[in-house]
């Protein structure tokens, strides 16, 4: 009894964060959800109405910070050019989380007639053009915001720390520059606090509050390239007196289009190589001097990938050449990113988490590897990783008819954005509280 009695004493004097679990914070976030998604909401319409194009984010970093610090977190800004990095410290030492979302907008005009739509210009590689969060950013960054503000309310009861990641430039930064997660890890941001695993979400075409993910390779390595075939201008009636650049790209195009179907294995991953844009000469008459194309390879393994790059590199050069031309191949060319791996381990243990998230078990699915790609396979280089889909169409409206991403109409319906935020809570305090 007197052993009993001690024990209780010892319960009371003992601070509640001393007991404290992801359930409790999972109980918080079902409390609170109401009227923080209101808070989310009004974010995400705000920064969609005002979108900035990559490494351009300048008016985005200063409303994100400003709710940082009013949070009283560790904030760095100003990482890879726009860049913030805040970190929340619990009451107990702990591990670390790291949660990212991307900031930046499209060169699209957007076309959906919200009474939040944006109108704003900008300049792209030179042009005029509208910039619109066709890509669904803006709902990454407030709920990421979101999540920071309900932590940071509960930080007494955390035990470890929590990284949020607010990166610019996952679209690609401008011609030239350098950007995005590639130049956030080049600056040090992990080697000054280098979590022990990293979450992020897209926003998708998909019914609202359904979350989608694939363990392992999950969507494509993305190549960008450029070949400049050169030849010898003529008159278009004597083609025998000049070296016909555009036969030669036709040429070029064909036997890219054997890589895939005649020299890779490919029953157990796919492969992708495309051909965008193949610009030469400026009227009929006139063959010219020289050619320009570019496209794109898309791929889930790097032996696959070398291999596409060096067939495309032999047959440009001995195609050209045996034409009497030549052909400079440059792969990769700008942004290349790698395949964004969800770490297997990682992911079977996240999937009962994420069962507690949804509506209905059937609102958890395991999806079909992606051909897009994410700079967000930088960070899970370094650590493990676990990226996920949520989908974020209107309830009542076919989400196989809507717009997709990078459209002048994709919608994100607000609703949605609840999830994204428990996604977020419930996989940051279940890691931290090692209880998966």
């Amino acid at each position: 009894m007197i052993f009993l009695f001690r024990l209780l004493i010892i319960f009371l004097l003992v601070p509640f964060s001393a007991f404290a679990s992801s359930k409790y914070f999972v109980d918080q976030i079902n409390l609170e959800s109401d009227f923080l998604l209101q808070k989310v909401t009004t974010w995400r319409q705000h920064l969609h109405q005002y979108p900035e194009l990559s490494n351009r984010e300048f008016k985005t970093a200063k409303y994100i910070e400003k709710h940082l610090k009013s949070l009283d977190l560790e904030v760095t800004t100003g990482v890879a050019k726009t860049g913030l990095i805040a970190i929340l410290r619990g009451n107990k030492p702990g591990p670390m989380v790291a949660l990212r979302a991307d900031m930046d907008a499209l060169p699209v005009v957007e076309q959906t007639g919200l009474p939040f739509a944006s109108k704003e210009r900008s300049t792209f590689n030179g042009l005029d053009v509208g910039v619109m969060h066709a890509c669904g950013h803006d709902a990454h960054i407030a709920i990421l915001m979101g999540v920071a503000e309900f932590f940071s309310k509960h930080r007494d009861k955390l035990v470890g720390s929590i990284m949020f990641i607010f990166q610019p430039a996952e679209e690609g930064p401008p011609v030239g520059e350098e950007g995005g997660a590639e130049l956030m890890l080049k600056e040090g941001i992990f080697k000054i606090n280098k979590p022990d695993v990293i979450f992020g979400l897209h926003v998708n075409p998909a019914p609202d509050g359904v979350i989608a993910y694939r363990e392992g390779p999950t969507m494509a390595a993305a190549d960008s390239w450029k070949i400049t075939i050169k030849g010898k201008q003529a008159h278009g009636s004597a083609p025998w007196a000049g070296i016909d650049p555009i036969m030669i790209s036709s040429q070029i195009v064909s036997a890219f289009n054997t890589i895939v179907s005649r020299k890779l294995d490919i029953r157990n991953l796919p492969a992708v190589v495309t051909v965008g844009s193949i610009h030469g000469g400026v009227r009929s008459n006139i063959i010219p001097d020289e050619v320009i194309m570019e496209g794109t390879v898309r791929t889930y393994d790097p032996k696959m990938r070398a291999k596409i790059i060096e067939e495309m590199t032999t047959i440009a050069k001995s195609t050209a050449e045996m034409n009497g031309g030549t052909a400079e191949v440059i792969i990769p060319i700008g942004n290349n990113y790698p395949v964004t791996i969800n770490d297997p381990e990682l992911t079977e243990r996240v999937l009962p988490v994420l069962e507690k998230v949804v509506d209905r078990k059937e609102f958890l699915v395991r999806t079909d590897r992606s051909t897009g790609a994410e700079d967000f396979s930088y960070y899970a280089q370094q650590v493990p990783g676990f990226f996920f889909f949520l989908g974020v169409t209107e309830a009542g409206k076919d989400w196989t008819k809507v717009a997709g991403n990078h459209s002048p109409f994709f919608e994100v319906s607000d609703e949605s954005l609840d999830t994204g935020v428990k996604a977020f809570v419930h996989l940051t305090s279940g890691y931290l509280f090692k209880e998966y």
